[in-house]
């Protein structure tokens, strides 16, 4: 099980390192900048679709209990 820390951990590491995060339901949502997320206590907001200047066209929130396991992708 992940927490909250852990994965803020990964959002503010230095370098970034692009990562996937694998959900219960077989969902996955890519993080290739730090900018695509913001972690609460008990979820983790991810932004979907960026356009070329990263502005994101929506939301989807994430029940941190449910992530399944986290792989790192290889930068861009």
């Amino acid at each position: 099980m992940f927490t909250a820390k852990q994965i803020k951990d990964m959002m503010t590491a230095q370098p970034f390192k692009p990562f996937r995060i694998c959900m219960s339901d077989g969902k996955t949502y890519d993080i290739t900048n730090h900018d695509m997320a913001m972690v609460a206590s008990n979820s983790i907001e991810v932004g979907l679709n960026p356009d070329p200047d990263g502005v994101l066209e929506r939301f989807v929130r994430c029940a941190i209990i449910h992530i399944t396991r986290i792989e790192e992708l290889q930068p861009a």
